[in-house]
């Protein structure tokens, strides 16, 4: 139901002046106002966004490869050296890094990469 009364408002979104029915009216119209539900939701999205990437900023970046465990997959031996997997491999098939097969896996030992390091 709605009142007889007309309050001159300005339109939160536009800011345009219209003439109100009620004293809690915000917009002049329903585009404006779900003009302004959207940009509230973008707003709120962008804000999370940039909250997560600050954090990310903040922890610092861990690249330890598993500096505690004494073998290393083909993968992690691949980022250590910073090489590529075909160049790794290449070097296996020369002997020159020494690697052990468990199954249809291979490991490397690090003490292996680290002597192949110090040639």
């Amino acid at each position: 139901m709605s009142s007889n009364i007309k309050i001159s408002r300005i339109c939160d979104f536009c800011g345009n002046a219209f003439l109100a029915r009620t004293t809690v009216t915000r917009f002049c119209s329903k585009t404006c106002n779900s003009r302004f539900y959207k940009k509230e939701i973008r707003d709120k999205k962008l804000l999370k966004s940039l909250e997560e990437t600050h954090e990310k900023l903040k922890t610092p970046k861990t690249n330890d490869l598993g500096s505690n465990r004494p073998v290393l997959n083909v993968v992690e031996t691949c980022q250590l050296l910073g090489i590529s997997r075909s160049t790794l491999w290449r070097l296996i098939k020369q002997g020159r890094i020494k690697t052990i097969m468990i199954g249809r896996r291979v490991i490397i030992a690090r003490a292996d990469i680290y002597e192949f390091i110090k040639l």
